[in-house]
């Protein structure tokens, strides 16, 4: 299921070549998920190794994460009995 939000979150990514000929690439849907690379190929690897800590750390953390493609990573709450 991991594997599969990841693919699904990088296929909305948003690449923009800059001025300086680097890339940036974000994932809208991901707050704070961004990536910056010399080349395209960079940057795509560097956004995904990004958008796999950031979910980790949100995880870890307790942050509520975007359902992507109706997979849904955040924990659904325990019943008390």
């Amino acid at each position: 299921m991991l594997s599969d939000y990841v693919d699904r979150a990088i296929a909305q990514a948003i690449y923009d070549k800059l001025e300086d000929g680097t890339f940036t690439g974000k994932i809208p849907a991901c707050k704070g998920v961004i990536a910056f690379a010399s080349t395209l190929r960079e940057c795509e690897n560097e956004l995904r190794s990004t958008l796999e800590d950031w979910i980790l750390l949100g995880l870890k953390l307790g942050h509520s994460l975007p359902v992507i493609d109706n997979i849904d990573l955040n924990k659904e709450p325990m019943d008390t009995v």
